[in-house]
This record gives C-alpha cells, sequence and structure tokens, in this order.
C-alpha cells in the first residue's frame, strides 16, 4: 500500500541553527502589534533557555497613543502622546534586558521608491490594518530580497496577521524559495505563498476598513471586538514558536472566526 507523504515545510537552514540573533521586524503596533510584542518577548526569553541566540526585534509605528487606544490595546493612561513603537520597546528592553529598536516612522518606501533604510530582516510580521499597506510591504519585500546576498538578515519569511470586527488570519509565506532536505517521510514545500499572491484580487475588491482614528475605546470596540487582536497575535506566535522548536511546519497560516470560536489551519500544500 502507498502511503500518502504528510506536506511539510522545514524552517530556513540558517535559521534552524542561527549563530546570531535572528533580526525580527514587527509593522505595526495597535491592536495586534502592541499584544504580540509581549508574546515575540516570551518566545525569545524561551529560545534563550533552550540555548538559541534569541531574536532581536525592531517594531516600526508612527502613531502615537490616544485615550481611544487605552485598555483595548497594551498601552497605560500614563503613555498616552508617546509613540506607540518608543512606548512598548522601552517598556520590553526594561522588563526582560533586550536592546529591541523602535523606529517611529511608516515602513514604506520614499517618493522615489526607495525602500526605508536599516530595513533588512530574516522575518516580517505585519500588523496593519489597510490593504495598500500589504501590497506596500510585499513590495518591499520583493526588493529586499534581490539585495544583501547570503547576508544573515536577507529576508526569508513573512508573517500577515489581518482582521476584521469579528474574524481574522495569519499568512506564513516565504520571500522566494526555501531550500529543502531530501525526504523520503515527507512531501517538502520550498515556497509558501503571501497573502498578497494569493488573495491580492480578493483583497483589491474587498470592501476596504474604516481607518478614521477612533476618538474613545467605546467607539473602537465597535470596529473590532475586544479580544480578536489578542487571539491572532497569540496564534500567530505561536505559528512561530512550533516553526522554531520543531524546525519544521505543516501548516502556513490560519483562519479565525471569534463569533462562533472556531479556528482552521491551513496546510502546507493546500
Amino acid at each position: 500500500m502507498k502511503t500518502t507523504k504528510t506536506n511539510i515545510h522545514f524552517l530556513d537552514n540558517y535559521l534552524a541553527s542561527p549563530t546570531n540573533p535572528i533580526r525580527v521586524i514587527v509593522i505595526g503596533a495597535g491592536g495586534t502589534g502592541s499584544k504580540l510584542m509581549t508574546a515575540l518577548m516570551e518566545i525569545n526569553h524561551s529560545l534563550l533557555e533552550l540555548e538559541h541566540p534569541g531574536l532581536d526585534v525592531h517594531l516600526w509605528d508612527d502613531d502615537m497613543i490616544t485615550s481611544a487606544n487605552v485598555g483595548r490595546q497594551r498601552f497605560a493612561e500614563s503613555e498616552k502622546g508617546l509613540y506607540k513603537a518608543q512606548a512598548i520597546i522601552n517598556r520590553l528592553n526594561r522588563w526582560s534586558g533586550t536592546n529591541w529598536k523602535a523606529v517611529t516612522k511608516k515602513f514604506e518606501s520614499d517618493s522615489h521608491g526607495n525602500i526605508p533604510e536599516n530595513s533588512a530582516a530574516s522575518i516580517y510580521i505585519s500588523c496593519t490594518d489597510t490593504v495598500a499597506s500589504r501590497f506596500e510591504i510585499a513590495e518591499i519585500l520583493n526588493k529586499l530580497s534581490k539585495g544583501y546576498g547570503n547576508h544573515r538578515d536577507k529576508v526569508k519569511y513573512w508573517l500577515d496577521l489581518g482582521n476584521t470586527k469579528f474574524t481574522g488570519q495569519g499568512i506564513l509565506s516565504t520571500i522566494g524559495k526555501i531550500e529543502q532536505p531530501t525526504s523520503k517521510k515527507f512531501k517538502t514545500f520550498s515556497q509558501l505563498p503571501s497573502i498578497v499572491s494569493e488573495y491580492g484580487t480578493a483583497l483589491k475588491s474587498s470592501e476596504q476598513q474604516d481607518n478614521t482614528p477612533s476618538c474613545s475605546l467605546a467607539e473602537s470596540l465597535l470596529k473590532q471586538d475586544l479580544f480578536i487582536n489578542s487571539t491572532i497575535a497569540h496564534l500567530g506566535a505561536s505559528l512561530l514558536w512550533n516553526l522554531f522548536k520543531t524546525g519544521m511546519t505543516e501548516h502556513r497560516g490560519f483562519f479565525l472566526n471569534l463569533q462562533n470560536f472556531r479556528s482552521q489551519g491551513i496546510p502546507v500544500g493546500s
């Protein structure tokens, strides 16, 4: 009887056994990004305990904290008026002794099409709330993939986390192909499609989210459920953690619906 092989993507060889902390760029420090950063701190601490060099995280966001952000997002009343990225990074660095960086700019190309400075990383995680930002990020990562040669910070993966009021998704993609080992047990996949390449047409035709800043927490809760962001952040972090811990993954993402408490993994190769 012929045995069906399990679809698997193996983690990039260098990231599986790095000699330096893995550079991670998080784009967006709002509802999802602010919760994800705490999860990344936990991943970093756990990796260090496993004698792994850990993560070097840079958080990009040009927004400042307002009253509407306190409570639903991970910000305190005393932090109002500060840049979101700086408030989070300062807090986490004090807590865990890391030297992570805050960049109070938008992750976007300039008017001449030049990519942002100091934007090289192995893993990018987008927590933005617009369709346009995802296409912008995809374009920047495509440009970055053509540079840096065998540099340790050459872009390898992009994890996009997004949501509506009650639903959301996380899509892990490779930027280019990741060399896979020969396996008799698994069917390996060197390339994982991005949210833009797979769902680009649907994204463009979908109804645009209202991105007008909320004036209060009550108003923001009418747009997004209280726990949708934190649930998306933890599912995305779990996907990354298991990829680091086992060096492989059977899933390249997930869909979530908090109204009926259902989550569904997206298998590699589907």
